[in-house]
C-alpha cells in the first residue's frame, strides 16, 4: 500500500521551484505576515505549499483508498468510466486524453468522486463508484471532503477580502445545494514512463488542494521556458489556483500552466499516487469578473483585458467543454486541443501550449 512504502529522496540534480511554504494555522489565525505570504504566492506563480492544515489522517486514508480501488481489473473500473461528453465524475482509464497537440495518450488513470455524492451519501447525486469507495465513503471520503472544503473555503474567505470583494460574495458561488463539479481525485502512475502523464494545463475551477509522496509535479514559472519540478514535501499540501478563481479576480489571482511528468531520478521506478480536491463553483455561475462588485478587480480587467475572462461560459460548461476536447475520441486534429484551452496561452519552446 502507498503508506506503508518507503520511497528513494527527491534527487537533488534535477530543476526545482521554490513555492512559498504557507501556514494554515497561521492563516485561519489572522497573521498578517502568513496572510501576505499566501497573497504573494497567489498572485504571482499561483502556487504554494500549506503546512499544518489538519487533514494528514484523511489524506492518507485516501491514498490508501485509491490504491486499492485502482488495483482492481479493468473490467470492473470501466464499469463507472466517464465516457467521452464531458462528465468529470467516475473513472478515467489510461490512454484515454491527450497530452499535447499532437495527441500522445495520456499514461495515468484516476476516480473521481463528486463532493456531492460524498455529502449526500448513502444516496447518489450523480452516479455510484465502486464497491471499494462505497465501503469507506462514510468514513474516508466522506471526512476527506470535508475538511479539504473546510481548507480552502478559510483561504478563499481570505482571498475575498484582499481582493475587496463584500462577505460572502465568493462563498456564495460555491454554496453546496446546487450542483457543481467540486470533486476528489485519486491518481495512479505506473512505474518506469517516459511520457507526460496529464498534459500542460490550468486547471479547471477556483482552488486545487493536491497531495503528493513522490514527485512528478512541475509548473512553468512565468517568463520561463524550463519546465520545474515542484518537490514534495512530507506533511504539505500543495495548494494552487485555478481558471475560475483567475477570471473572478480579472487575473490578479494567477492559474498557472502545470503539467504531470514521471518522477525524476530512482523514484521513476515507483507506481505514483496523487491525491486531490478541486473546488469548483456551482455549474450555474458564469465566469466572468466580478468587477461590479470590486475596484481592484475593475481596474485589473481594465488595465489587462483578456479574451478568456469574458468566456459567455458557466462553470459547468467550461469544465465540460474542457474534459470534452482532451478525450481522444473526439479528437479532430491540432485544434481539438485548441478548444480545450483555459486561461493560459503561451509559447514553450516554439510551439504554442495550450492549457488542458
Amino acid at each position: 500500500m502507498p503508506g506503508l512504502t518507503t520511497f528513494p529522496t527527491f534527487p537533488s540534480d534535477v530543476p526545482t521551484h521554490p513555492l512559498l511554504v504557507v501556514d494554515y494555522k497561521l492563516l485561519v489565525a489572522g497573521d498578517e505576515h502568513e496572510i501576505s505570504k499566501l497573497w504573494h504566492a497567489a498572485t504571482h506563480l499561483g502556487f504554494w505549499y500549506l503546512r499544518n492544515h489538519g487533514v494528514e489522517r484523511e489524506v492518507d486514508a485516501m491514498f490508501d483508498l485509491g490504491a486499492e480501488t485502482l488495483a482492481l481489473p479493468l473490467s470492473e473500473k470501466m464499469k463507472y468510466e466517464q465516457g467521452d461528453n464531458g462528465d468529470s465524475f467516475g473513472y478515467k482509464a489510461r490512454g484515454t486524453i491527450a497530452t499535447d497537440l499532437n495527441g500522445t495518450r495520456d499514461t495515468v488513470e484516476f476516480l473521481n468522486i463528486a463532493q456531492d455524492d460524498a455529502l449526500t451519501w448513502p444516496l447518489p447525486t450523480y452516479r455510484t463508484y465502486p464497491s471499494t469507495v462505497n465501503a469507506r465513503m462514510d468514513r474516508v471520503v466522506t471526512p476527506f471532503v470535508r475538511k479539504s472544503m473546510e481548507v480552502n473555503d478559510a483561504i478563499l474567505v481570505i482571498f475575498e477580502r484582499l481582493l475587496g470583494l463584500p462577505q460572502g460574495a465568493i462563498a456564495q458561488l460555491h454554496a453546496t445545494g446546487s450542483p457543481s463539479g467540486s470533486e476528489a481525485r485519486v491518481v495512479k502512475t505506473p512505474p518506469n514512463q517516459n511520457s507526460a502523464g496529464i498534459g500542460a494545463h490550468t486547471d479547471f475551477g477556483t482552488l486545487t488542494f493536491l497531495h503528493n509522496r513522490l514527485g512528478g509535479l512541475q509548473v512553468l514559472p512565468p517568463g520561463s521556458q524550463e519546465w520545474q519540478y515542484v518537490k514534495p514535501l512530507p506533511g504539505h499540501a500543495i495548494c494552487n489556483v485555478g481558471d475560475a478563481l483567475a477570471i473572478f479576480s480579472g487575473g490578479v489571482l494567477r492559474s498557472n500552466l502545470h503539467r504531470l511528468m514521471p518522477p525524476p531520478g530512482r523514484q521513476s521506478r515507483y507506481e505514483r499516487y496523487s491525491v486531490a480536491f478541486f473546488t469548483r463553483p456551482q455549474d450555474a455561475v458564469m465566469l466572468r469578473p466580478l468587477t461590479e462588485q470590486s475596484r481592484m478587480i475593475a481596474d485589473a480587467v481594465a488595465q489587462n483585458p483578456k479574451e478568456e475572462y469574458n468566456s459567455g461560459a458557466t462553470a459547468g460548461e467550461w469544465t465540460a467543454r474542457r474534459i470534452r476536447k482532451l478525450r481522444l475520441r473526439n479528437r479532430r486534429g491540432p485544434e481539438t486541443w485548441y478548444e480545450a484551452k483555459g486561461t493560459e496561452h503561451q509559447v514553450v519552446t516554439g510551439t504554442v501550449v495550450a492549457a488542458a
